[in-house]
């Protein structure tokens, strides 16, 4: 390209973004901007790129003409949410990030019990509104997630057993396509695109409002922790696995192997922890049943009570603040035999420091009961999902914990079965991303939202997430 060429591009994105400037109630962010370094940061601390420009929305109005300078200038769109993706996808090299952090309301119909959030929403947002009147929202386990993404991906968390997925309790969304449309999609409006979204992330377009149904939640939920020590591990896992086998379905259980950090006040050294929450205004059936596992794997340490919602929902924030460095890894599983057991025992005793973790979600209940054709999330009828995750701060460990990530998801992958939770899949080098999307929904899931792809995006303005490519890309 000659110089001249570059001056007249670089004289075009200059006057788009000026012009963008008069159309937005937010504000454009450019390298020269004191606030540049703070707006380009996402969450996982790995992802260090440089935009063109961070358009922060100051109204759901902005969309339409960050979207239509986009094409305009045909520089890359990251859309961000929260900016959680460990991916990094809610930022861009030398593109436009629509940062959409700010637009954070929340509605609350109480007598319908509908919940409508802004696209920036996090969980801790949705749980203030809700809990005033006894109601939560499905959602994630740490309060600062974004809701978009969250949803659009999947939505596992601490009441995924009992209520399913958060994308399983969406009821409606609005939705600002690649061209300019304006949708609403729900079961019955635009219902093919509502599939879509509930599962194929951010391809289809910028969704503007989620509605959400929203469930009874007592004013304080029944929750608690088993802490275990290595030589324990083995026989607690096998426990775990026999009280899973009918384990009613208000019994939302994550079995997690960390080394707490400091203000736990629990050493140094890795701990099994069986966490859970009793999601039932009755906590007597709720204590039996952690009576029944307290005697089959009684615990070296263990703390239970009825704790505030939002309480329980924030207590593992400051495993994960901004910044943190992330490499995650995750697979489905159904076997909890011996076999299993020896392969997570091991490979968790190597959890020797403070910030790489794995978790065990139990799932079947509400979640397993929603037929797999009916939204694009894989695999419902695996009864766990792995995650092995990191969040550690120096860049020298980046190597050493991402290799140990690899190694573990590596060892599980003979019990593993197909699909994977596209929320939890970190940034690989050298992988091809239509590939990875591939594997991550199956291939008749993906054919599926590749013709939903043609319909609504067909230049693949939205491919900076776990892309869906266009035939005609």
């Amino acid at each position: 390209m000659s110089t001249m060429h570059q001056g007249e591009q670089a004289g075009e994105m200059d006057r788009a973004l000026q012009e963008l400037r008069g159309h937005l109630a937010g504000s454009v962010i450019e390298p020269q901007d004191p606030l540049y370094d703070e707006a380009r940061a996402v969450w996982n601390g790995m992802i260090d790129v440089h935009p063109r420009a961070v358009i922060r929305a100051g109204a759901v109005g902005d969309i339409d003409p960050v979207l239509h300078t986009a094409r305009r200038t045909g520089l890359p769109l990251a859309v961000r949410g929260g900016g959680h993706n460990i991916a990094g996808h809610g930022t861009v090299e030398g593109g436009l990030v629509l940062d959409l952090g700010q637009l954070r309301g929340v509605e609350v119909d109480v007598k319908n019990r509908l919940v409508t959030v802004e696209p920036g929403v996090t969980l801790a947002d949705v749980d203030r509104a809700t809990t005033t009147h006894g109601l939560a929202v499905p959602l994630g386990v740490i309060s600062a997630t974004g809701v978009a993404g969250l949803t659009l991906g999947g939505g596992v968390g601490w009441l995924t057993r009992s209520n399913g997925l958060s994308l399983d309790n969406l009821a409606s969304a609005d939705v600002i396509t690649a061209t300019g449309e304006h949708l609403h999609a729900s079961e019955t409006e635009n219902p093919e695109l509502f599939w879509g979204l509930r599962g194929g992330g951010g391809n289809f377009g910028v969704v503007s409002s989620f509605t959400f149904r929203a469930r009874p939640l007592p004013a304080a939920v029944l929750g608690g922790n088993f802490f275990y020590r290595p030589t324990r591990w083995k026989s607690a896992l096998g426990a775990f696995a026999r009280w899973t086998q009918d384990l009613p379905e208000e019994m939302n259980p994550i079995v997690s192997f960390l080394v707490l950090p400091p203000d736990f006040e629990m050493g140094e050294e890795p701990w099994m922890i069986i966490g859970f929450v009793w999601a039932s205004e009755n906590h007597q059936p709720g204590l039996k049943l952690i009576e029944q596992l307290r005697d089959a794997a009684p615990p070296d340490e263990e703390e239970v009570a009825p704790t505030a919602w939002p309480e329980w929902q924030s207590a593992m924030d400051g495993l994960f603040p901004k910044g943190s460095r992330g490499y995650w890894k995750n697979l489905s599983f159904s076997r909890m035999d011996d076999d299993a057991v020896g392969v997570l025992a091991g490979f968790a005793s190597e959890v020797t420091w403070f910030g790489t973790g794995i978790d065990i979600h139990h799932m079947e209940g509400a979640f397993g009961r929603v037929p797999e054709e009916a939204t694009a999330f894989p695999n419902r009828s695996a009864k766990y999902w792995l995650n092995i995750y990191g969040f550690w701060n120096d860049p020298a460990e980046d190597e050493r914990l991402s290799a140990f990530a690899r190694k573990a998801y590596t060892l599980m992958q003979p019990f593993g079965e197909y699909g994977q939770y596209v929320n939890f899949l970190g940034a690989e080098t050298g992988q091809d991303i239509t590939e990875a999307a591939r594997e991550a929904y199956g291939a008749e899931t993906y054919d599926r939202l590749v013709a939903l792809k043609n319909r609504f995006d067909p230049h693949n303005l939205f491919r900076l997430n776990h892309n869906i490519v266009p035939t005609s890309a």
